[in-house]
Formats: structure tokens, sequence, C-alpha cells
């Protein structure tokens, strides 16, 4: 997996050496949402050496999710993060996991705006595609926090169509909403996303669980193929 750098060229004498605006802290302050996770550790990490502190971390555990499961004493070993940064960036990624499934369950989904509220935690800030479901019962509520079916690398999209119904099937669940991002940020569906949506929307016939809707996000925006009259073609 490649890193993602800003187009901000870091100077390799530290952070002080940038111009105020061009600082991590800065970008973060400006537009978090736009930072890239180099950008974003340093601001965690803090300090003078900040920058190289973040591309080694980077470098060594290549992503977001290998650095949530890292131990303080793998992240510590990383030259200029201490235990106060280690403990700032593993609190950081908690907060961020907890946010995406910190819903309420048996929340009745009356609308894809709705289901839109409750997904859109979920692919803030994403560098790849992810693909969620949300689980249903008979009267249309929600039985448990998205659920993630895949997430793979930019551009990438290999979705096994059985893997949307698992927890489904276990959970006896009445019917689905699936939701994947574009990390270009254009919610259009592709070729590619109408082919899968057929194909759920057979696969789910066959188990007797209904797709329901199909949201793709691009940023904060979403589009929903039921409200486009593209389910079921």
């Amino acid at each position: 997996m490649s890193v993602q750098t800003s187009k901000v060229g870091y100077a390799p004498s530290g952070v002080k050496a940038l111009p105020l605006r061009e600082r991590p802290a800065s970008r973060v302050l400006a537009d978090s949402s736009a930072c890239n996770s180099l950008e974003l550790l340093a601001t965690l990490i803090g300090g003078p050496r900040q920058i190289e502190a973040a591309t080694s971390l980077l470098a060594k555990f290549e992503s977001l999710a290998e650095i949530t499961s890292a131990s303080m004493g793998e992240l510590t070993s990383v030259r200029g993060v201490g235990e106060a940064a280690a403990a700032r960036i593993k609190a950081a990624l908690q907060v961020g996991i907890r946010v995406q499934h910190d819903t309420p369950p048996r929340m009745q989904i009356s609308s894809p705006a709705n289901a839109a509220h409750i997904l859109l935690p979920c692919f803030v800030g994403r560098e790849q595609e992810y693909l969620f479901v949300l689980l249903l019962d008979t009267r249309n509520r929600l039985m448990c926090p998205p659920v993630e079916v895949y997430h793979g690398s930019l551009n990438t999209t290999l979705i096994r169509v059985g893997e949307l119904f698992r927890e489904a099937v276990i959970r006896n669940a009445q019917a689905i909403i699936m939701a994947h991002n574009h990390p270009s940020n254009d919610p259009s569906p592709s070729t590619d996303d109408l082919t899968t949506t057929r194909q759920a929307v057979e696969a789910g016939k066959l188990l007797d669980i209904l797709l329901q809707d199909h949201l793709i996000f691009g940023g904060s925006r979403f589009v929903s193929l039921k409200e486009g009259g593209l389910i079921g073609l």
C-alpha cells in the first residue's frame, strides 16, 4: 500500500521550517477532512519532528488499521513517538471506531436520508473503498450498528455478493441496506455498482432477504439507487 502524502512539500528540517499555514496542525484547523493520514498523525504526535515521526509510523505499519491494532510498545518503538503521543494516537483512533458504531439499535429507517445519517460516519476520512450493510427487522428497525463487509484499495471493488448477507442470515434479518463510498468523492453509480446491485437483489430473493436500498457516498453527498429507480434492474 502506498502512503498518500499532501501536496504540501515537507522540509526535512522539521515542522518549524514550514510556513505556519502549511504545518499539519494549521491544516487540520483549516479543514481536517482534507488532511491525509500523515498530517493527522503528525498533529497528534506534536513536537518539532512530528512529520518525520508520522512518516516513520506509516512506513512501519502501512495503514491506520494496523496502527489501531498495534501495542503501545510497538508504537513507542518508532523514533519520535513517546508514550504520551502513542496514547493520543490510540485514543483518537479508538474514538473514530466508536463514532462509527455509536448508533442506538432499533432505530426505525423510514427514508434513504435516515439510513445515510447513520452510515455517513462510517465513510468520513476514508481513503479506500468500504462497504457496510444495515440489518433491518420486519418493522424496518435497525438491528445492530452498521456491519463492515469489505474494504480495499483505492478505486478497487471486489465485493462478494454472498458476504453482504452473511450477518443478515445469522441474525435473521428481514432486509438489508448496502452502502459503499467512492474515494473520488463522486457518488454517481458506476456500471459495476449497478451490476453488483442487480446481483444482490437476486441473491436476496433466494435467501428471502430484501435488498431495500444501495447508497453510494462521495464525500458528504450520497445517491440512493432506490430513489433513482435503479433497484431491481
